[in-house]
This record gives C-alpha cells, sequence and structure tokens, in this order.
C-alpha cells in the first residue's frame, strides 16, 4: 500500500526540487550557448540566467517568481494505493505554503485566486498506466510566459514533413522574446487535437541533447532547431545565437485525414522532477 501521506511528502519535495534545482541536462544545454554566443547582449543576458540558477540553488529559493500551474503527470502500475487525488492535491497544498510557491491558480471568469494552486480540475493530473511494480510521480511546474504562446494546428495530411517544420518554426518565431528565450520546444504529431498538444507538453520532460529513436524523426528535430536558431531572436529576444536549446517531438498514429500538430514552448527554466514509489 502506498499511502496518501507519503504522496502528499513526495509531491512536496518534487515541487521543492523542481522550482529550485533546474535538471542537469537543462543547466549543460545553458552553458553550452554561453560558451558560444557570440553577440554581447547573448552573453549577458545567458550569464545572468547562469547566475540565477546558481544563486536559486544557494540561497534555496525558487529559480523564477511564476512558479507555474501545477501538472503532474502519473504513471501507474498494479499497485495498491490509498488516495492518489488526495495526495496529489495535498501535496501542491503543502508546497505552496512551504516553499512557497506563489499562487497562481484563479477562476477564469472572476479571476478569483484560490490562494493554494488548488481549485477546480486544478491541479491538472494525467495518468498513464504501466505494467511496472510502482507508482511514478512527476511534476511539471508549467510558468504562462510560455504556455501563452502554444500553438496548434489541424494540418492536411498533405502538408507532410515540411508543413510539421513550418508550423513550428512560425511558431517560435511568432513568440519572439515573449517565452524567455533559450527555450525549449515541444511537438506533439498526430493523435487527436487535444492529444496532439499533451504530447507536445510530455516532450519537454525529454532529455535535452537526447534524440528521437525515430531517425526520421530526429532529423526532423535537428532541422527545426537549426531554423530556429538561424532567426537570430537570442537569449531574452535581445539577440543571439540561441533561441532554443532543444526541440522535442513525440508521435502518435493518427485518421486517415488528418494531421494535428500541437508545439508546447518552454522557457529557459525547463523545470521538472520525478520520483518513483514502491509499496
Amino acid at each position: 500500500m502506498i499511502s496518501t501521506k507519503r504522496i502528499e511528502d513526495t509531491i512536496c519535495q518534487l515541487f521543492q526540487t523542481a522550482v529550485i534545482n533546474l535538471p542537469s541536462d537543462v543547466k549543460s544545454a545553458l552553458q553550452e550557448a554561453y560558451e558560444k554566443e557570440e553577440s554581447e547582449l547573448g552573453l549577458l543576458n545567458l550569464k545572468a540566467i547562469l547566475d540565477n540558477i546558481d544563486m536559486a540553488e544557494k540561497m534555496e529559493i525558487p529559480m523564477c517568481q511564476d512558479t507555474g500551474l501545477p501538472i503532474i503527470f502519473v504513471k501507474m502500475g498494479p499497485v495498491e494505493v490509498e488516495d492518489l487525488y488526495q495526495g496529489i492535491k495535498n501535496g501542491v497544498e503543502k508546497a505552496t505554503e512551504e516553499i512557497p510557491l506563489r499562487p497562481n491558480v484563479v477562476n477564469p471568469i472572476s479571476r478569483k485566486n484560490t490562494g493554494t494552486n488548488i481549485g477546480k480540475e486544478i491541479p491538472q493530473i494525467d495518468i498513464e498506466l504501466i505494467e511496472e511494480n510502482h507508482l511514478e510521480l512527476t511534476v511539471f511546474p508549467k510558468g504562462f510566459g510560455s504556455e501563452n504562446n502554444n500553438a496548434l494546428k489541424m494540418a492536411l495530411p498533405g502538408e507532410g514533413i515540411d508543413g510539421i517544420k513550418k508550423f513550428v518554426v512560425e511558431t517560435v518565431i511568432k513568440a519572439q522574446g515573449k517565452p524567455c528565450p533559450p527555450v525549449v520546444v515541444g511537438v506533439g504529431v498526430g493523435g487527436s487535437s487535444d492529444m496532439a498538444m499533451k504530447m507536445a507538453k510530455k516532450a519537454l520532460l525529454g532529455k535535452l541533447g537526447q534524440r528521437n529513436q525515430d531517425k526520421l524523426i530526429a532529423q526532423l528535430e535537428e532541422k527545426i532547431l537549426a531554423e530556429i536558431n538561424q532567426s537570430g531572436i537570442g537569449p531574452m529576444g535581445l539577440g543571439g545565437k540561441t533561441t532554443a536549446l532543444d526541440v522535442k517531438i513525440l508521435t502518435a498514429d493518427t485518421h486517415t485525414a488528418g494531421l494535428p500538430i500541437g508545439v508546447c514552448i518552454q522557457c529557459w527554466a525547463d523545470r521538472h522532477a520525478t520520483a518513483i514509489l514502491k509499496p
């Protein structure tokens, strides 16, 4: 049995890790961007980002004032769990109070803030059933400076790979400096409209620099990344060589008449943390 309290404590700890300590692959990508940058403003902004990351770790405070919308990805095997939903909600509320997280959750119409990061249908929870005998929890605090620049296109099948590349690149270029580049770009291709957007978000959890196992998709990731970085938008939109740290693509089979393309943009703070709980 995995208790509600254990889930609560784990979720709280994961949020603390995610908002304070950036994953090593993201830090390495930012450091690499700094080392190859030639623009004076690009260097200045990347140094500020790297200093910010270092200071957040030393002072044990969130690296960004926008601690995001609480999104939790769950992989659940054949294990007995006391109360998964309540444990997650308790963990988010505890993290909000103790870390603290900025209370970001509001009613979409009245804009009244709940004050706890708990609300109707929030935290957002995605559950995937797996065969392994454990419960895997991943927290993904998603800031809305980047989230507001996401896009979906229900493309026609004839648009093909070129159409996918064009839409993703255009979406990032349209965003300019609003999502706090250098960004990570998640792309979902296939499924239905909502599935494409969900895959795009899940793609942001992948390790930076690690290519898709499908060689055709891997080539597409590299081509899109190169074209985005040729735009010159650069760090914080003020010019430079690195506009995107990486492009990650996930795919699913789809209907014969469609080609859904979802794009989810993440700022340089690609924050997420994972834990595995065994009975």
